[in-house]
């Protein structure tokens, strides 16, 4: 019988208080935690710290939670492990806050070794500390050094454990994993999304001799690497007054009332290959400041960076802070949804196409992209389907994919399926993408029926040929391949039994 009970209660309960443990390091300094890892540290050219770990991507066919899973003994003897660990070894304890929405802001509590304090370093970055005295909403305790990796979510507790791995991601997804879940608890959505507010002119409509500035909320659905950031980030060619701001880059919370909550308040997790002044600016300008930390980067003896190097991995990151990013809003909420993007890699979809709230649905259920780096190196490059483009779900998948439909129908949001890929061979440029999300965003683009895939797509749009992206002409053999690509995605959805019929029907 477990110490704690079987199964464990309140781990959280069983920590010592973190603020009076003689083992326990509270709320040490970012310049503390730098110190704590300075024997693991190369130092850039920049001044920043730069680090290499053994695990370089998450471990998703490890990490099980309680509700969804049948938790065994085995499974509570890896949180008795990280329990016994945080009681005996030598640990750093950070507590910071996720969100700043009244209803989706959290005290979240992190203890590592502090001889793995580099991971400390990187979490804490992201996000701004808790008030003083503040007590948990989650915790997790991470054991990088374990015999055996497995992570372990006790979502009702609000208790991650994360065992054998010392990657720094696990550490951030235990947080946002129960955000999202909470966001849905309490009638709305956790979304693997980035958010945007985009300020346009609309002329003197007002009649006091100014053109007035109409404000378009986005939110962008993709998965890690392929391209969110960037799109979420990008400023689509606007000069003042009109101006495109990022509010969210990775997780967010989109309530019933049309509000999108966002959860990490002072960085961001970027990845870093092929990163440069010329492609993506503000990213590589936030990225080459000294106060980044840069993870698994080709970092040379006497701290020349090399991004577009995979020595280590290509799932190289940094993480950054907001400040140093020109793009970014010191807000992290966008007060309401106008328009929601999902954006996918696939050779048989249109640049764009404009779905209803059933298509929205399915294209949420269908989370089509390409594997990258962060979630299986192995398989980087080959299709792949992720609900919500969120490999974090807690909960039946059917369910959320019914709740983003009547989300998206209650609030009379727009919804959009982004190919940032290739139409056949034709490649889809960041120009061509930002042309299409700016005339979008200022309602200029004129649609029609495609009669190959049977959704609805630009007919003409400002300053684009949108015909030599047409499907038919793009795709060889293409009634066929778009017919064979619908019966296969039918069958797909036909696995979620909670999957609403309308949505089923909905497939294009």
């Amino acid at each position: 019988m477990s110490q704690y009970g079987t199964p464990i209660e309140s781990p959280a309960a069983a920590l010592a208080d973190p603020r009076t443990a003689d083992n326990v390091v509270y709320d040490p300094t970012l310049s503390e935690l730098r110190e704590f890892a300075r024997e693991k540290e190369t130092t850039t050219e920049y001044g920043s710290p730069s680090y290499v770990s053994e695990h370089q991507s998450r471990n998703a066919d490890l990490t099980e939670n309680a509700l969804d899973a049948d938790f065994g003994a085995g499974d509570y003897e890896h949180v008795e492990t990280v329990l016994d660990a945080a009681a005996d070894r030598e640990m750093v304890c950070l507590d910071r806050q996720l969100g700043r929405h009244p209803e989706n802001s959290y005290v979240c509590r992190y203890y590592v070794p502090k001889e793995f304090s580099r991971i400390a370093l990187s979490w804490a970055n992201l996000l701004k500390p808790a008030s003083e005295g503040a007590e948990p909403d989650f915790t997790t305790v991470q054991l990088p050094d374990a015999d055996e990796v497995a992570i372990r979510v006790l979502p009702d507790e609000g208790f991650t454990a994360v065992l054998g791995t010392d990657y720094s991601g696990e550490a951030k997804k235990s947080f946002l994993r129960l955000f999202m879940l909470d966001a849905k608890r309490q009638g709305g959505l956790g979304l693997h999304a980035g958010t945007k507010r985009v300020r346009l002119q609309t002329g003197d409509r007002d009649g006091d001799g100014e053109d007035d500035l109409e404000t378009v909320g986005q939110v962008f659905l993709g998965l890690s690497g392929t391209g969110k950031s960037t799109l979420t980030a990008h400023g689509l060619g606007l000069e003042a007054p009109e101006d495109a701001t990022m509010l969210q880059d990775d997780v967010c919370a989109l309530r019933e009332d049309g509000t999108v909550a966002g959860s990490e308040g002072d960085g961001l997790y970027i990845k870093t290959i092929g990163l440069g002044p010329d492609e993506q600016p503000a990213m590589y300008e936030a990225a080459t400041h000294e106060s980044a930390v840069l993870e698994n980067v080709d970092v040379a003896d006497d701290g020349t960076v090399d991004f577009d190097s995979d020595a280590h991995t290509a799932n190289a990151r940094a993480i950054v802070r907001r400040e140093h990013l020109p793009s970014a809003d010191e807000d992290i909420d966008l007060p309401a949804v106008d328009q929601v993007f999902f954006i996918t890699r696939n050779p048989a979809m249109p640049p764009i196409a404009k779905l209803s709230p059933e298509e929205a649905a399915v294209a949420f259920m269908l989370g089509e992209s390409v594997q990258t780096s962060a979630g299986d190196p192995d398989s980087a490059g080959e299709a792949i389907r992720v609900v919500g483009t969120n490999p974090f779900i807690i909960g039946s998948e059917g369910e959320e994919g019914n709740r983003f439909r009547d989300l998206v129908a209650d609030l009379d949001v727009e919804a959009y399926l982004l190919n940032t890929g290739t139409v056949g061979d034709r490649d889809v440029g960041v120009d061509d993408t930002v042309t299409l999300l700016r005339e979008v965003s200022r309602g200029r683009v004129e649609w029609t029926d495609d009669p190959t895939t049977g959704l609805t797509v630009p007919d003409a749009v400002p300053e684009l040929d949108v015909s030599r992206f047409d499907v038919g002409d793009a795709l060889a053999d293409a009634d066929e391949q778009i017919a064979d690509l619908r019966e296969e995605r039918r069958e797909y959805l036909d696995e979620f039994e909670d999957l609403d019929e309308a949505i089923q029907t909905a497939v294009y």
